[in-house]
C-alpha cells in the first residue's frame, strides 16, 4: 500500500492506477478506523480496481467547542488496518498541505444542511462538503463510499455530486452495528462504561418507531413521541432530536411511509452520537 501525504503525491499514485486501466474508489475517513470504515472499502473494492482511502481529520468541519484536539487519532494503526482490508492508497495530508496558509472559498451546502445536523453543529457541513470536494478534485474517483450512518453528510453530497457535475458516483453503505445494535462510530471511544450501555437507547428507540409503523401507525407525531419518550426515559441521554424524514429531502414528513426515515441526535454523557433506519427496514 501507498502512503501518499501530498496533494502532487496523491495524483501521481492515482494517475499511476489509471494508466494501468483502473477505475478508482475513493473512502473519504477522518481515521479512526472501525469496522463500518472498512466495510466502505469492501464496496469499493468490489467496484473498483483501485481504492484510495482518505485519512484526514478535517478541521473545517469542527466548531470552537467540539474537540478537535481530541478527536481519536491513531494513523499508523489506521494504516495497517487499511492496509489488511486492500486498501492501496492512503492519502494522509495535514492540514497546511490541504488549505495552505490562507483559504478563501468554501462549500455553501443551502437549505439541506438549515435542519439537523446543520443546526446543531453551524458551519460543519459547509466545512464537509470543502474537504469532500478538495478530494473529489484531487482523487478524482469513479465511485466514492459514504455510510448511511451520517445520512445528512451523504445526502449533502449527493446534492454536491449532482448540482456541481462531479463525475463521479456515489454510493452509500450501510450502518454496520455492534451485536447489541450501537451503531459503529469513532466517537464510541469516548464513551464510559455506563455511557456506552444508556447509548444502546438510540437504536432501541429508533428500533420502537419501526415497530410501531409495522404495526399500522403512519403518523408522524405518535411515532416520534413514541420514540423520544424511550430516549427521555434513560438518565444521563439529551435528546437533540428524533424525526422522521423525507429520505431525499431530509424535509419532516407528516405521514411515513416504508422509505422513511427515523432520524436521532443525541448526547449520551458527554458524547453527541447521531443514527437513523429506514421504517420499513425491520
Amino acid at each position: 500500500m501507498e502512503i501518499a501525504r501530498t496533494i502532487a503525491d496523491a495524483r501521481a499514485a492515482v494517475g499511476a492506477a489509471r494508466a494501468r486501466g483502473h477505475t478508482v474508489g475513493l473512502i473519504p475517513t477522518m481515521g479512526a478506523l472501525h469496522a463500518g470504515h472498512l466495510s466502505l472499502v469492501d464496496h469499493a473494492r468490489a467496484r473498483c480496481a483501485t481504492v484510495v482511502m482518505s485519512i484526514f481529520v478535517n478541521p473545517l468541519q469542527f466548531g470552537p467547542a467540539e474537540g478537535l484536539a481530541l478527536y481519536p487519532r491513531d494513523e499508523a494503526g489506521d494504516t495497517a488496518v487499511a492496509a489488511a482490508r486492500g486498501v492501496d492508497i492512503v492519502f494522509a495530508p495535514t492540514a497546511e498541505e490541504m488549505y495552505g496558509a490562507k483559504r478563501h472559498i468554501t462549500v455553501d451546502p443551502g437549505a439541506l444542511a438549515a435542519r439537523w445536523e446543520g443546526e446543531a453543529r453551524p458551519g460543519h457541513f459547509a466545512g464537509v462538503l470543502t474537504v469532500v470536494a478538495k478530494l473529489f478534485h484531487i482523487v478524482q474517483p469513479d465511485i466514492a463510499v459514504f455510510g448511511q450512518k451520517d445520512v445528512q453528510q451523504a445526502t449533502l453530497v449527493r446534492a454536491m455530486v449532482r448540482e456541481l457535475d462531479f463525475p463521479l458516483r456515489v454510493d452509500i453503505g450501510p450502518t454496520v452495528r455492534e451485536a447489541d445494535g450501537l451503531a459503529l462510530s469513532s466517537r464510541n471511544t469516548f464513551l464510559s462504561t455506563d455511557d456506552r450501555t444508556r447509548a444502546l437507547a438510540l437504536s432501541r428507540a429508533l428500533r420502537e418507531v419501526q415497530r410501531r409503523y409495522a404495526t399500522g401507525e403512519t403518523r408522524a407525531d405518535p411515532l416520534q413521541r413514541a420514540g423520544r419518550a424511550m430516549l427521555e426515559d434513560v438518565d444521563g441521554i439529551r435528546v437533540d432530536y428524533l424525526a422522521l424524514v423525507d429520505p431525499v429531502t431530509l424535509e419532516p414528513a407528516a405521514v411515513a411511509a416504508a422509505d422513511t426515515l427515523a432520524i436521532v441526535a443525541a448526547r449520551v454523557g458527554p458524547t453527541r452520537l447521531i443514527d437513523n433506519v429506514a421504517l420499513g427496514g425491520l
